[in-house]
């Protein structure tokens, strides 16, 4: 037997979606710097040291004397034994003149004019410890500098930014359909 059939074929719809991705690249290039350092500018002064040796009483005791000093040192011994002279002889008038009194001044002076009175004996430096003397100043040295601040010029560089942004493209890749078959009807 024969039955009727409807037979039905159906295919659904079907949706094509391509994509690109985005893409984005940033370039950050360096900033450009210029720096420049002016020189310091430096400024010395200096005293000159001195130095003062004076060396003549070590001279002086060496008996190494200048003309001049020498004639003065004479003279003044001379000048000395002179007065002492003098002083000693008055002395000795006046103690023969006053023979009368107790004691023999003749005898006494003969005795103090015929010897030399006695040398000292002792270490002595010569020249003497302090107969050299010494006078320093130092240098004295000013010291200016200045200091210059560096130059600095900096220029920043814009980022290099390029963007390509995602697409999506939406289609149809396969329309829907139905088909609809009879098999075995009959229409009266």
């Amino acid at each position: 037997m024969q039955l009727p059939q409807i037979r039905m074929q159906s295919q659904m719809a079907h949706i094509s979606i391509q994509q690109t991705s985005g893409k984005q690249t940033i370039q950050q290039s360096e900033a450009t710097l210029s720096i420049q350092q002016p020189k310091a500018e430096i400024k010395i002064q200096t005293t000159p040291s001195k130095l003062q040796i004076d060396q003549k009483k070590a001279w002086e005791d060496m008996n190494l004397l200048h003309v001049f000093k020498r004639i003065e040192k004479f003279a003044n011994e001379g000048l000395q034994g002179a007065n002492k002279g003098t002083a000693r002889r008055v002395q000795q008038g006046d103690a023969l003149m006053r023979i009368e009194n107790k004691g023999n001044p003749i005898a006494s002076q003969a005795i103090q004019n015929s010897f030399d009175q006695m040398k000292q004996l002792g270490i002595k430096f010569i020249p003497s410890a302090s107969a050299v003397k010494i006078n320093y100043q130092p240098s004295d040295v000013t010291v200016d500098v200045q200091t210059n601040k560096p130059i600095i010029q900096a220029e920043e560089n814009q980022p290099v930014h390029t963007y390509l942004p995602r697409s999506v493209e939406i289609g149809m890749k396969n329309y829907q359909s139905l088909e609809i078959d009879f098999e075995n009807l009959f229409f009266t």
